[in-house]
């Protein structure tokens, strides 16, 4: 069942996102690196500056989390995690369907360019990679991170046809 996270999620939330980033752990550069991942205060202040969770949750339990953030004229998928014993069974793609369904218009999505699984997730449902220029003009307009992570980051670019 996907449904909407509500604030009672925030310590799934936070164990989900903390459990699934450690497949970045090796991956991206060290210097982008920390435990935890993302810390308690960082997801509630992403939850205040619009992020909107969405769960699938199976037998009464969270197993995977995606978020959608409205930011000007477009809609960013934000903190797609799902729990590491539950990879590679379709919640990402479920999640990331169910999130497709409710945005209308241009939806990108960050995240490290070295994460080559998350890139081919992306591509697999329906997005493109920006060219370099357009990836820092993108993560510029509509992110607040530092350069450092624009230097290590892509952005993929799905246009709705409704």
């Amino acid at each position: 069942m996907i449904r909407p996270c509500t604030d009672s999620d925030v310590p799934d939330i936070f164990t989900i996102v903390n459990d699934a980033s450690r497949a970045y752990r090796d991956v991206i550069p060290p210097d982008r690196w920390h435990e935890p991942y993302m810390p308690l205060e960082a997801l509630k202040e992403e939850m205040e500056r619009g992020v909107e969770f969405w769960g699938c949750e199976e037998n009464g339990q969270l197993i995977g989390v995606m978020g959608m953030q409205p930011v000007k004229d477009v809609t960013l998928i934000r903190h797609a995690y799902v729990k590491t014993e539950r990879r590679n069974r379709g919640v990402g793609g479920k999640l990331l369907n169910h999130l497709l369904e409710r945005i209308h218009g241009k939806i990108l999505v960050g995240t490290w360019q070295a994460a080559d699984w998350a890139v081919r997730f992306y591509e697999k449902h329906g997005f493109q990679l920006a060219g370099e220029a357009e990836k820092n003009r993108l993560l510029a307009t509509y992110w607040q991170i530092p350069q450092r992570q624009i230097e290590t980051s892509v952005v993929l670019v799905y246009k709705s046809v409704r």
